[in-house]
């Protein structure tokens, strides 16, 4: 079963509506490059909300140029997930290594405690943080904000979409380039069933899915809100034509696979430049469930190719 399905044996909704949730193994932030070949560090972004994040940076290798940035949101339905969980610190850790890129991974606020759009707001703080924060903190001193890459998995990247449509519609965020976008298994939904979602033996992932599509959206939304159903956002040709290129990275065991190919293809449809990668045999979030596996060094492979010939 996908990670989808898994999912509910790591947490509960309880009767007054919060979540129980089980902890997941998780890493400590290390200041000691020696073993893996890059150090990591906690920040706090807002530490009224709070909203914190993890830095990884690599041991520079050769040029004493410019890094670029990779600004990560994790998954987990809105419901869940950490940067401290070990398959998140180990995959982002490896890939500022592979990628010779500083690594930015975001920790938002949770549903149902707190609904959408509050994720969007803490993760759009943390590029807000980013542009702040380059003059005076010295793990970003070799950061290139000209080069800035937003990625997530599962919900994170539907995380990622949205981001990138608010700063396109409120032009906001100058100092911060966004260079393009790199969404893992996109999570995304509509009131209108799929081919995948009506086929026979999905009813449990159906069912999980839509549970945390009603957790995390305003109360009274349905699966048509734009945050949901990316059709439904209106973008002029204009906004269109200053959407970031991206790279939708899909695994063929994923219940989530079908909505991920046509958002790439409702991507392209609008003129925007996108490339669709399939990962066959995979499940759902397998980089960040087997961090060291053959599969998930090829994704780092084609996530740093994206990210150093854009």
């Amino acid at each position: 079963m996908s990670f989808i399905g898994e999912a509910s044996a790591y947490f509960k909704v309880l009767p007054d509506g919060s979540i129980k949730r089980v902890e997941w193994e998780s890493a400590p932030a290390s200041n000691d490059s020696s073993l893996n070949g890059y150090k990591s560090k906690d920040v706090i972004i807002n530490s009224t909300k709070p909203i914190s994040a993890r830095i990884f940076l690599p041991d520079i290798l050769g040029s004493s140029g410019r890094l670029p940035v990779l600004v990560y949101f994790h998954g987990g339905g809105f419901c869940i997930g950490s940067t401290t969980w070990l398959g998140y610190h180990t995959f982002l850790g490896d890939f500022a290594v592979a990628s010779q890129s500083i690594v930015l991974s975001v920790d938002y606020r949770h549903a149902p405690e707190n609904r959408l759009p509050i994720a969007y707001d803490d993760c759009y703080s943390s590029l807000e943080w980013l542009s702040c924060q380059v003059s005076s903190e010295p793990w970003l001193e070799r950061a290139d904000l000209s080069r800035v890459f937003v990625s997530g998995d599962s919900a994170g990247g539907n995380i990622v979409h949205n981001i990138a449509l608010r700063t396109i519609q409120e032009q906001s965020c100058d100092q911060v380039k966004i260079k393009g976008l790199l969404l893992i298994h996109p999570f995304f939904g509509s009131e209108e069933r799929i081919e995948k979602e009506r086929a026979s033996g999905e009813a449990e992932n159906l069912a999980l899915t839509d549970w945390m599509w009603k957790l995390s959206l305003p109360e009274g939304s349905n699966r048509d809100h734009s945050w949901c159903n990316y059709e439904m956002a209106k973008l002029s040709r204009a906004e269109w034509c200053r959407f970031p290129p991206a790279v939708v990275y899909v695994a063929g065991l994923d219940f989530l696979k079908e909505r991920g190919v046509m958002y790439a293809a409702f991507l392209e449809k609008n003129g925007v430049e996108v490339k669709l990668v399939e990962a066959e045999g995979e499940k759902h979030v397998y980089h960040m469930l087997h961090p060291e596996s053959e599969a998930t060094r090829l994704l780092q492979k084609q996530m740093s190719e994206f990210i150093h010939n854009i």
